[in-house]
């Protein structure tokens, strides 16, 4: 059986998926309002953007998304296995009020937190130096979900406006630029993590990044065996004489939103989806073109990009051959 010869161009694609919560009928499991989110505070990112924060809701009713007010105008909403969301296109040199408010499954909005209230600093013209990178960086395992971070303080040529916090390649964490200190929760328990802090001034200036923190979190139940997807599957389909690839799954439980996967076509990294929306809560899809020669043999598999930046485990890996068992549009 001849193995594949063509190759698959590399790219991401954006899935924009539509977003809205359900109606305003109770959901039946226990008639009761969600109480008001817990633990809200807001921290300027820069001159045009404020990063909110608040704890997880926990019991019953079930919470199925957040909604994030400036003063009495909702600005966002946010899945409800996310804590944090950064509210932008602000005006610099302004203070803002915000408030974070639960919605139950079915639909039933709960009372506001309490207000919490950040001044985005004043913008800059024609700043274009960025702030140092923070120095003496270091870290302690608070556990096997949660670690807390610690750097020396950046210096800028105007002032430091927020600091980020990233894990591998993505941003994970936001704090104002008077903190020198932040607690990161969400991870994984026995998962070795690798951080890394950057300055931003008011301008979004973005600073070079500290040297990482390498920390591994305690052993515990959740250590990330089951975070691959599930009930992988593939099969093929001719249009117009050109074969595409269909994979369906069913996507890990995490303790947040998975909004990027990554695709691996014969032992290589071929496509990068990310879901510019809502990802889909049940079984996700995909195809994309492999080539338009017939019995053509390919290899595939998936894993997901983890809330916590890390990635997860490979699902099965499936084979297909090109003309064997296609179905037609």
């Amino acid at each position: 059986m001849r193995r594949a010869r063509t190759s698959v161009i590399c790219g991401s694609l954006l899935l924009v998926a539509s977003c809205g919560w359900g109606g305003g009928q109770d959901d039946g499991r226990s008639g009761r309002l969600p109480s008001a989110p817990a633990g809200v505070t807001a921290a300027a990112g820069s001159a045009t953007s404020v990063h909110v924060m608040w704890n997880l809701a926990t019991g019953d009713p079930e919470i199925a998304g957040y909604e994030v007010y400036r003063g009495g105008r909702k600005v966002k909403d946010v899945p409800g296995t996310e804590h944090m969301v950064d509210v932008t296109r602000l005006t610099p040199a302004t203070a803002y009020v915000f408030t974070v408010r639960a919605r139950a499954a079915g639909g039933d909005v709960g009372p506001p937190s309490r207000s919490v209230r950040a001044t985005t600093p004043a913008a800059t013209a024609a700043d274009h130096r960025a702030p140092t990178r923070p120095e003496h960086p270091g870290g302690r395992v608070l556990g096997g979900r949660a670690v807390q971070l610690s750097w020396g303080r950046s210096t800028d040529d105007r002032r430091v406006a927020s600091y980020d916090i990233h894990q591998g390649g993505s941003k994970i964490h936001s704090v104002g630029g008077g903190q020198t200190a932040a607690v990161i929760t969400g991870l994984r328990p026995g998962t070795r993590y690798s951080f890394t802090v950057r300055a931003r001034d008011a301008a979004d200036n973005v600073s070079p990044p500290g040297e990482p923190v390498r920390l591994t979190t305690a052993p515990g139940p959740g250590d990330g065996r089951d975070t691959a997807p599930a009930a992988f599957r593939a099969t093929t389909h001719t249009s117009d004489g050109a074969y595409s690839l269909d994979l369906s799954w069913v996507p890990p439980k995490t303790d947040g939103v998975i909004t990027e996967y990554q695709i691996r076509l014969d032992g290589r990294a071929a496509t990068s989806l990310v879901w510019g929306g809502t990802p889909p809560a049940g079984r996700a899809s995909y195809s994309f073109y492999i080539g338009r020669e017939a019995g053509i043999t390919h290899r595939v598999r998936i894993r997901a990009k983890l809330p916590d930046g890390t990635w997860g485990g490979f699902s099965a890996e499936r084979t297909v051959t090109t003309g064997a068992t296609d179905r037609r549009d």
